[in-house]
């Protein structure tokens, strides 16, 4: 059992920089550097309570964790995509970077990522305990048989064992088999990826609550080094299957719906909405079907559970010698549309897609209740996650410490957060730059949309063609990525 743990995050940081700085990578006995607990949520768009998404969102353990620490209001994913977004996380490059840029690419075989030390490799190397429960690279819940491998990966998924000690449920597994299969057909919408409905089992026996009974146990163990624990919560990933009671707290005849205007993709670019072409476009479907509802409270519904698995791994780390010494973050991989633009699922460079919460909690360096509204990328955990923990910085990467912003969430930051997508047939890319009150987005075929968050906050209005915008859509451009960005490029503007 490792003794004096009781120390803050901000002292740990001190001495494991200083003994960085003397030459040493890993502390010696008696200056741990500081734990990480590392909760990926799964398809959670701004439908938290903190965040005001939806005014019906029941999402008290994340609000609570959000209370302790550094609430990003800005935040967005890399990609409006699980995959590509997950490999930027755990890579820290952008997908123009390393060209991950769709859900059917095995990111571990791209040439540029080759040696690459992901984020739970970087920490095992530099003497962490490194281990994981769920998804955390990409996989999916394996389809109708519950399949190990197979489409996107199957439950294997694209894992990466060299990045952890322990995995569960294993080294060749992120996720356990469902208690229910995915194409149940309860909406009756025949689409076997995209169904909703409640069920009959308990928490503790669905993947869910199985990985967060994992990562409990891990919290209750000692431990002589310090840790890098990930949970991967699969839901709100569809099917939006969960326990009956989660259902029952959002009663569907007081459900609302997000608010939409009539027309709203009448003054965007036809790239922007190929899906409005697809013959099983399925807004049509859900509106055709009277299920807009239903949806809306299945989605609610599956947040409120997942929430309340991330609020029994927080109150484990809280009962265990941990909690003074760990570092918590919390965060999404891309967004959700629900009826916005007529569009459902993800995909889209569109706020309801790119916006995601993240939440970092760090002992001793940051104020509780902060909430800091300036853009950020989840590129930038990975460099953020070894300043924190005091480790060399890794070069390569393309994000930026956030630990500034940490200290104080009002510092000024010029650098916008930058979301890419792979155009339908992959030859192509499109992309988002974010600033703190500008969204601007390029498509593969030159077309532009510009939205004025301070007048728009909900993107109704492009102002793309406003010769008065013509300057602001300069600077934004300044920061497209191309395909592949070499160092000098990607790094050839000032923060």
């Amino acid at each position: 059992m490792r003794a004096s743990r009781r120390w803050s995050v901000a002292a740990l940081v001190l001495v494991a920089t200083a003994t960085a700085a003397a030459g040493d990578e890993r502390s010696p006995r008696g200056a741990p550097r500081p734990n990480v607990l590392f909760i990926a949520v799964d398809d959670l768009n701004d439908w938290v309570g903190c965040l005001g998404g939806h005014p019906q969102a029941l999402t008290p353990n994340i609000d609570r964790l959000a209370a302790r620490g550094v609430l990003f209001t800005n935040a967005h994913a890399a990609a409006p995509l699980c995959n590509p977004s997950r490999a930027s996380v755990l890579t820290g490059f952008l997908p123009a970077t390393s060209g991950v840029l769709g859900n059917d690419q095995d990111w571990r075989r791209e040439p540029f990522l080759a040696g690459r030390p992901t984020l739970p490799e970087y920490f095992r190397r530099s003497g962490y305990w490194t281990g994981a429960a769920g998804k955390i690279y990409h996989a999916n819940h394996g389809g109708e048989t519950g399949a190990l491998t197979g489409g996107h990966g199957g439950r294997r998924g694209f894992n990466h064992p060299a990045s952890w000690v322990e995995r569960h449920p294993s080294h060749d597994a992120q996720l356990p088999i469902p208690v229910v299969l995915a194409g149940q057909n309860w909406n009756g919408l025949d689409v076997w990826h995209w169904d909703w409905g409640p069920f009959d089992h308990p928490d503790v026996a669905t993947v869910d609550g199985r990985d967060a009974d994992w990562v409990i146990e891990q919290l209750r163990r000692e431990h002589d080094r310090p840790f890098f624990l990930a949970l991967g919560v699969y839901r709100p990933h569809g099917p939006w299957y969960c326990p009956r009671s989660y259902f029952d707290r959002h009663p569907i005849e007081r459900v609302t719906l997000p608010v939409t205007l009539d027309g709203d993709v009448d003054d965007v670019p036809a790239a922007a909405t190929r899906y409005l072409r697809n013959p099983n476009h399925f807004h049509a479907r859900i509106l055709e079907r009277g299920l807009w509802r239903s949806a809306v409270q299945a989605y609610l519904a599956n947040i409120t559970f997942a929430d309340a698995q991330v609020g029994r791994v927080i109150d484990a780390l809280d009962r265990s010698e941990h909690r003074d010494d760990t570092i918590v973050v919390l965060w999404s991989d891309h967004g959700w549309h629900l009826g916005e633009k007529e569009r459902w699922h993800k995909s889209t460079l569109w706020e309801e897609a790119t916006r995601v919460p993240l939440i970092v909690v760090a002992p001793g360096v940051t104020e509780p209740g902060s909430r800091c509204s300036r853009p950020v990328s989840l590129v930038d955990l990975y460099p953020t996650l070894l300043d924190l923990c005091g480790l060399d910085p890794n070069p390569d990467n393309d994000g930026i410490s956030l630990v500034p912003w940490l200290r104080d969430p009002s510092l000024p930051r010029r650098r916008p957060a930058v979301t890419s997508r792979r155009w339908w047939n992959g030859k192509h890319a499109d992309h988002a730059v974010r600033s703190q009150r500008w969204r601007y987005i390029r498509y593969h075929d030159g077309s532009e949309e510009l939205y004025d968050h301070h007048a728009d906050p909900n993107e109704w209005t492009n102002v793309a063609a406003d010769p008065r915008h013509a300057a602001v859509m300069a600077e934004q451009a300044r920061w497209l990525p191309s395909r592949r960005r070499d160092d000098a490029q990607a790094r050839g503007v000032q923060e």
